[in-house]
């Protein structure tokens, strides 16, 4: 037999912790676990900005022909335009390519299959904590991974101090993997003079950044969540992006996203794009493409650009009332000083409890979170936050 000896692997924390979550026969029980956007009423909506554009596609769409491997020349265009501006050096000197992967995720693999395909790197390091995925993707990909400090539980901040002293360890050529905002699991991100020392530690030891975008605009703005990676394209000559849409655009299961690499001169750039075919050929052949049909639509028609920001402006300020109000909720019900939860940014707030207080909350209570204490804020709304304060200062209070 050639399969009697592979033993069930470990549930995914997070898929697995949503298994449960319907398993669980309580009426009121409470998911805030799955990184998804929700509404009011609970729902992950599809935005009419999305809606629109699809209605126009299956209008004028005339065939579902392979789409060029690394995507259609407009998307990579877009896709820049939103990480840097219209008029940036980096546009105008066609020193940057990008390429249409499936999600944000298929973006880090595929760059991180460059990486290792080119001998660009060995080594990677990765926040303490992070998104789960990412050590998995860099072991996948062959590269060894290091982590550097980045939450400090003591201040509910960041460990900067800390983070910079480790990553002095990195040898020149190393990668460094960075959150560009909204970071997961924390909702903690840097100043921008954090940034600007961030990019001149790059600089200066010769690291080659790595910056995860997966939610532009669901920090502070489009162009304010941008800034990190553009203090660092200032001064490092060289970088990846892997974005996504699945967030800003609600096209989770359109799998669309896109890989940038930022290049020293368009010669170098036109190298890259050319190995990157390779890279992307060998994984997935090609893009799909309705999700990035959607995104070029919306991005390039003046409209339906309008309408999308204004819906993700309302997404973003949603997430934040309910910030606001968790906070101010707790403090009422005596479970102690919770206004870091306000500094935090994104869908993400690492609330602070343990263990012990995570499992409570599921078996005593029915709510769902992760292991480390990460909530979905975006799974919060009036009608459960009550259930929600209350259940936290019980567990707190035991």
């Amino acid at each position: 037999m050639f399969f009697d000896h592979i033993e069930a692997a470990p549930a995914d924390p997070i898929l697995g912790l949503t298994e449960a979550f319907k398993n669980d026969p309580n009426p009121e029980k409470i998911n805030l676990g799955v990184g998804v956007y929700k509404n009011e009423a609970g729902q992950t909506p599809v935005l009419e900005s999305v809606k629109q554009a699809e209605k126009l596609i299956l209008e004028t769409e005339n065939s579902k022909s392979y789409l060029p491997i690394t995507g259609l020349p407009e998307y990579g265009r877009l896709v820049r335009e939103l990480l840097f501006g219209d008029d940036h050096e980096i546009i105008s000197s066609k020193r940057a390519i990008s390429c249409h992967c499936p999600g944000g995720t298929g973006a880090l693999r595929i760059g991180a299959d460059f990486i290792k395909q080119q001998n660009v790197s060995a080594t990677v390091w990765i926040s303490d904590p992070t998104w789960a995925n990412h050590y998995q993707i860099a072991t996948a990909a062959g590269l060894n991974f290091e982590r550097y400090p980045y939450y400090d539980r003591a201040t509910h901040g960041l460990a900067f101090d800390r983070m910079l002293e480790t990553l002095s360890q990195a040898k020149e050529g190393d990668v460094v993997l960075l959150h560009a905002c909204c970071h997961n699991p924390t909702g903690i991100d840097p100043t921008i003079e954090q940034w600007e020392q961030i990019a001149d530690f790059l600089k200066e030891k010769k690291l080659l950044p790595f910056i995860d975008f997966a939610y532009q605009g669901f920090g502070h703005g489009i162009e304010e969540d941008a800034q990190g990676v553009r203090i660092i394209a200032q001064r490092c000559p060289e970088l990846l992006i892997a974005s996504s849409f699945s967030k800003n655009l609600g096209l989770y299961n359109e799998r669309v996203g896109a890989l940038t690499v930022v290049c020293a001169d368009g010669a170098t750039a036109e190298k890259v794009n050319s190995q990157l075919k390779i890279t992307v050929r060998t994984a997935i052949s090609n893009p799909p493409a309705h999700g990035e049909k959607i995104v070029t639509t919306v991005l390039s028609d003046p409209k339906l650009r309008a309408l999308w920001e204004q819906e993700l402006s309302e997404m973003r300020e949603r997430i934040r009332d309910m910030r606001v109000l968790l906070a101010a909720k707790l403090k009422e019900a005596g479970a102690g000083d919770f206004d870091f939860v306000v500094e935090q940014n994104g869908m993400f707030s690492f609330s602070g409890l343990n263990k012990e207080q995570v499992e409570s909350l599921k078996k005593e209570h029915g709510i769902y979170i992760v292991g480390s204490g990460r909530i979905c804020v975006a799974g919060i709304n009036h009608a459960n936050i009550d259930a929600l304060v209350k259940a936290i200062a019980a567990v707190v209070r035991n």
